[in-house]
């Protein structure tokens, strides 16, 4: 659950698809906004297991995900799905406003 304000993320909502035309130039200008703002690498942990988090992607199928490591293995996991890490890292509210457009 996010600890910002409806109106908050609704400001970085804006901030993201100013000059935006259809639901794919919004999903890019959010993918640029986290992939700009977002503080990584990071550790967060997935499913029990703890992986670094070293960047992420937009896919051709048009999702945000987080490029995921632990060792030599590598997984790309949905940003929606991820759990953030307590501290979150920098930029994470763009995570955040990603989420809440989403819904």
């Amino acid at each position: 659950m996010s600890t910002w304000e409806p109106a908050a993320l609704e400001a970085l909502i804006e901030e993201a698809t100013v000059d935006a035309y259809g639901e794919d130039e919004q999903l890019t200008g959010f993918f640029t906004m986290i992939e700009e703002s977002l503080a990584v690498p990071f550790t967060t942990t997935v499913l029990g297991v703890e992986v670094s988090v070293v960047g992420v992607d937009l896919t051709e199928d048009g999702r945000v995900v987080a490029r995921c490591a632990r060792g030599s293995v590598r997984q790309d996991i949905g940003i929606l799905d991820l759990p953030l890490p307590e501290p979150a890292p920098e930029g994470w509210q763009w995570i955040e406003a990603y989420r809440y457009w989403a819904r």
